[in-house]
């Protein structure tokens, strides 16, 4: 029976989320049940065309990235795919009405890792923020607000700019694992030898523009959506506080984490002030 599989592909979809992103997990285990499952589903569907670009380099990444793309094409056209990841994905797409211009916007954005490793203008860099950031962000949206169109153009920048602050501190966090494993480049004209203090700093004020922005939304996301994005709004601030914290020569040579342990402690106090109506 299709619903059997369709139980089976959720699950594949969670089980990635909880492999790959310990954080991300935490904090989807925090959204309200009947939205729950959805964002595993996208979020299974984002880690493995990341992972195709960015992990399996003893393979032909092209070749594999072209059967996905084919893949999730007939997926969503088909309603159905042998690939669990893709299956409970264009399930979550066919229930919310998830625009497929976003989903098309995000897989150019992985094609683009394939070949392309250094951005050298704003523009470049905002495109690619937009497509491989915003765009899952403003996915995940579409699911929180549960298909009303209203909501959605309320938050819709509040959204991109959380999405783009996620991603910015990611490339921040793996600027030397970036460069020296992929080859790779984001920040226009920074590289691993050339993130000083005040580029790293411009970095950081950047990205805490778009957390302030982001925030905003936060506060007006519907209930059952409110908490779990919260927790992953302090996971990252709480990332971003770190780096900030770590002088460039030390971002340069070392990945910097947030413990497990510390993230439990984001998450109680984080429920905490939930509880509270503290988040305003």
């Amino acid at each position: 029976m299709k619903e059997i599989f369709d139980i089976l592909s959720d699950e594949c979809s969670k089980k990635t989320t909880q492999a790959y992103s310990t954080s991300f997990s935490l904090a989807t285990k925090m959204l309200g049940p009947s939205i729950r499952q959805d964002i595993y589903n996208i979020y299974g569907f984002v880690r493995f065309a990341d992972e195709i670009v960015d992990s399996f380099h003893k393979y032909n990444k092209e070749k594999l990235f072209e059967c996905f793309e084919r893949d999730l094409q007939l997926a969503l056209d088909d309603r159905i795919s042998l690939n669990p990841i893709l299956n409970s994905f264009q399930n979550t797409v066919h229930k919310y009405n998830i625009d497929r211009e976003l989903i098309q916007t995000f897989m150019s954005s992985m094609r683009q890792d394939l070949t392309k490793s250094v951005y050298t203008t704003v523009e470049e860099f905002n495109d690619y923020i937009y497509g491989s950031a915003d765009v899952v962000g403003l996915m995940c949206l579409q699911v929180f607000v549960k298909g009303n169109s209203e909501k959605y153009d309320e938050l819709k920048n509040a959204a991109m700019n959380l999405g783009s602050a996620f991603q910015k501190v990611n490339f921040l966090r793996d600027i030397k694992e970036d460069e020296e494993i992929l080859s790779r480049t984001y920040f226009p004209n920074i590289d691993l030898n050339t993130l000083d203090e005040i580029s790293k700093e411009k970095i950081i004020l950047e990205i805490e523009d778009n957390f302030k922005k982001g925030y905003l939304g936060i506060l007006k996301l519907p209930h059952e959506a409110r908490l779990g994005v919260f927790v992953a709004y302090k996971y990252y601030r709480r990332l971003l506080k770190k780096l900030q914290k770590t002088p460039a020569a030390e971002i340069r040579n070392s990945r910097i984490r947030v413990p497990n342990i510390e993230k439990i402690g984001l998450l109680t106090g984080s429920y905490l002030k939930y509880q509270l109506n503290l988040v305003k």
